[in-house]
């Protein structure tokens, strides 16, 4: 029961972070280049919770018994 719980969150936090992730993609098309578009997605916090997520969840998949 607590691994599914932790994958929930893990998925969970992914999504959010990926959210912000593809949301940022905005900046693009006013004039951000995209090593601009990589620091900002990197110093957000809220971005970086999409790769927090995905480890979260390989970790309870790859975690045995």
């Amino acid at each position: 029961m607590l691994r599914l719980a932790a994958f929930l969150i893990g998925f969970g936090l992914s999504i959010i972070g990926f959210i912000y992730i593809i949301t940022y993609l905005n900046y693009l098309t006013v004039g951000y280049t995209f090593s601009e578009y990589l620091k900002i997605v990197f110093t957000n916090i809220e971005c970086l919770l999409a790769f927090l997520g995905l480890s979260i969840i390989s970790i309870v998949i790859i975690k045995e018994r």
